[in-house]
């Protein structure tokens, strides 16, 4: 949370991944650091240390997710 933070502090397009294990920790550091709303992407809990193959399987898995976050929204 607080590399997304810094990044988007500088003017650097980031998007926060947090694991459902630490989304509220997350949000914690996000309000503290006045960044509520920054952009982030929820991950199945762990992920370090499960190996090459299953990270791959969660990159997949939120990898469209991510590219949302990045894409402007639309006005209806």
């Amino acid at each position: 949370m607080r590399d997304g933070i810094n990044l988007a502090l500088l003017g650097i397009p980031a998007v926060a991944l947090i694991t459902e294990e630490f989304w509220p920790q997350g949000d914690f550091v996000a309000q503290s650091l006045g960044m509520p709303d920054i952009p982030r992407v929820q991950l199945p809990h762990p992920v370090a240390g499960t190996g090459e193959a299953r990270m791959g399987e969660i990159a997949e898995q939120v990898v469209d997710a991510i590219i949302k976050q990045f894409m402007p929204v639309k006005a209806s």
